[in-house]
Formats: structure tokens, C-alpha cells, sequence
């Protein structure tokens, strides 16, 4: 088929990939513009952008899809269908409708549940036992459209949001090949009104560890938030992200060192911190944090 592909971040580049490989004519890759990245801040192109331009693939960043121009434009590449993965852009009606077979869009979630910007940090910090990825026909609403495809994945005990996505895109990018292959034999399947949930965009003021919340919230927090934001404490005065945690069936003051091993007490049970990363440093892992700045028991986080 003749696809328009529309993505930006690395979770959108698997699927990119599956799409050539399948042998699909990729009229044009619509990104987000190069944003100002590093010490320099000089203008850094997307993953999407530069897995496009690596495989010669016509790139399209507008700031808009509103304007005339760019509806023109988009409908002067007459494509079969549009691929819409985690791209960025609100897509208007007339962008919509102008590929011969629509818009597919590629969500993260088990739809009703986790409509939105965030699914994935949703769904592990709400502590819910599975997600997946459905393949949904676009339309005007906020992930309400039909769903062609869905795949239900269990989320791990200890899997954070940075697993959970590279694990989801692979299976997307599996998952929309076999959709554009069978297309004919689908059959749309209007999502319920019951159970509807929001994953509204995560605002850094959630990163900031409570000791004073049970363990299990805490773990959630800690792995919902890794790698990005990171949630995060004090230690020693310092600011640490925490990247990785697991439940510890122990119990003392909220935010007390129980022990030499940042096993950490919280309102209700304790967290041992597995993954942690100290401004400036990379992450780390717990015995290589410890080896280089150890957190005695007792200390107060």
C-alpha cells in the first residue's frame, strides 16, 4: 500500500521500520521539527526524522496540519493510508479523510482503558496487571475510534515504563503489518462506554517521592516514572532520581534506611531502590550507586 507514515519518537521508529521491510510504499514521513537538544541547544532531529532520512524517505515537519497548505500538500501524496503512531500533531478532518483508506492509529493501551497522551506510565503507576496495543481506525475524538486489532501483554512485577514501551513498540510494529495485510478482513469494533479511563500527560509535580504513601504506591511511582521524569529524593541533601525499585516486606519510620542496602520504609511496608542516578551521573545500578556513596541505615530520605 501507499502509506503516509506519522510519527516522532523512538517508540514510533520499530513500527517505521516493519513498514518497509513489509514492502509498503512510504509516500512521505510526517515528525515533529528538530528541537534544541544538549549543551549547545542546537536544533536535534527526532528519532523518526533520522531513521527516515537513513533509509532516503521523504521527511515533512510542518508546525501545523490546519493550514490549507499543508491539507494540499497531504492530499497531493494520494496515499492508500496513514499510519499514526505517537506523532504529536492534533490530525483536522480533512487530514483525516484524505487517504483513500483513512487514518490507523497505533495505541498503547487496552482501549477504552488509557485514551490519551500517557498510557503506558498510566497503566504501570494505576498498578493494573495487563496493557496492549490496539490498531484503531481515527476520527475526530480523543482515541475514540473503532478498534481493528488488539494485543493484551501482562506487565511485570518489576517493569518500569522504559521496558513496557520498547516491549509495546515491537509488538505494535508486528501488529499494524498484519492489519495492513488482512485490511479487507476486519471488522471495526466500536469501543464501549464502560470503562473509559484518561492517561492525561505527566506533570513533573508527580515525580516527587511521599515516603509517607505505601510501599506498593511508591514502587508504582518509581517505575511509572522511568526513565521520564524519573521520580525523585532527597539523599544526603542531594537530589536522586530513583529508576527502579521492588517490594520488601519490612517496616520502620516513612523514608528511613533499613538497612545498608537503601531499603526504604514508606507509610505502609518498604521499597529497596534497585536503579538510581545522582545529578550530573548516569544511572546506576544499586551496588554500584552504594560503592561510590553509600546511604548508612538510618539515614532519613
Amino acid at each position: 500500500m501507499r502509506v503516509v507514515f506519522m510519527g516522532t519518537p523512538e517508540f514510533s521508529v520499530p513500527v517505521l521500520e516493519a513498514l518497509v521491510a513489509a514492502g509498503h510504499d512510504i509516500a512521505a514521513v510526517y515528525c515533529q521539527p528538530p528541537r534544541p537538544a544538549g549543551r549547545g541547544k542546537k536544533p536535534r532531529p527526532s528519532p523518526v526524522q533520522a531513521k527516515a532520512e537513513g533509509l532516503n524517505l521523504t521527511v515533512c515537519h510542518p508546525t501545523s496540519l490546519k493550514a490549507p497548505q499543508a491539507i494540499e500538500a497531504f492530499a497531493r501524496l494520494e496515499a492508500d493510508i496513514a499510519v499514526v503512531v505517537a506523532y504529536g500533531l492534533i490530525l483536522p478532518q480533512a487530514i483525516l479523510d484524505a487517504p483513500r483508506r483513512g487514518c490507523l492509529n497505533i495505541h498503547a493501551s487496552e482501549l477504552p482503558r488509557w485514551r490519551g497522551a500517557a498510557p503506558i506510565h498510566r497503566a504501570i503507576m494505576a498498578g493494573d496487571k495487563t496493557t496492549g496495543i490496539c490498531i484503531m481506525q481515527m476520527e475526530a475524538g480523543l482515541d475514540t475510534g473503532p478498534v481493528l486489532l488488539q494485543v493484551t501483554t501482562p506487565i511485570g512485577a518489576g517493569e518500569t515504563t522504559g521496558g513496557l514501551h520498547d516491549r509495546l513498540s515491537i509488538i505494535g510494529a508486528a501488529l499494524i503489518v498484519e492489519a495492513l495485510e488482512n485490511l479487507d478482513g476486519l471488522t471495526p469494533k466500536v469501543q464501549p462506554e464502560l470503562g473509559v479511563t484518561y492517561a492525561s500527560k505527566i506533570d513533573k509535580d508527580e515525580a516527587k517521592i511521599d515516603w509517607t504513601r505505601p510501599a506498593q504506591d511508591i514502587d508504582r511511582q518509581i517505575r511509572g516514572l522511568s526513565p521520564f521524569p524519573g521520580a525523585w529524593c532527597m539523599i544526603n541533601d542531594q537530589r536522586v532520581k530513583l529508576l527502579g525499585s521492588q517490594l520488601v516486606d519490612q517496616s520502620g519510620p516513612p523514608g528511613v534506611a533499613l538497612d545498608n542496602d537503601l531499603t526504604v520504609a514508606c507509610g505502609t511496608g518498604a521499597v529497596r531502590l534497585t536503579r538510581l542516578q545522582r545529578a550530573g551521573k548516569g544511572a546506576q545500578d544499586q551496588v554500584t550507586f552504594l560503592r561510590g556513596w553509600p546511604v548508612p541505615k538510618g539515614t532519613q530520605l
